[in-house]
């Protein structure tokens, strides 16, 4: 079976920054996005949990899958949301079947 290079992008940022992050992806053009719910994790301010955290609210994760030459544009939408915020922006390789999808 065919695969197609893609880039994988994962935003982990506070909750409710989250409609303002898919706002900005959508109006840079990403088509896609999965949201995720972060139960917890560590960090540079140690272990953290959704039950820790005032008002609970906790994280999310916004996974997006596009070609490589659509990063750019992903990046600095992304990054103007999360330059002033709680949020880790992660890049990885990815193959995918049916590239007409990304």
């Amino acid at each position: 079976m065919q695969t197609h290079t893609a880039k994988r992008v994962e935003i982990v940022i506070e909750a409710p920054l989250e409609n303002r992050l898919t706002k900005a992806l959508t109006d840079a053009g990403v088509t896609g996005f999965t949201i995720l719910p972060v139960l917890g994790g560590s960090g540079r301010s140690g272990v953290w949990t959704r039950e820790g955290q005032v008002g609970r609210a906790g994280m999310v994760s916004v996974v997006c899958l596009i070609k490589p030459e659509r990063l750019d544009g992903l990046l600095d939408a992304a990054f103007s949301v999360v330059e002033k915020h709680i949020g880790v922006v992660s890049i990885t390789d990815a193959q995918v079947l049916r590239a007409e999808r990304f």
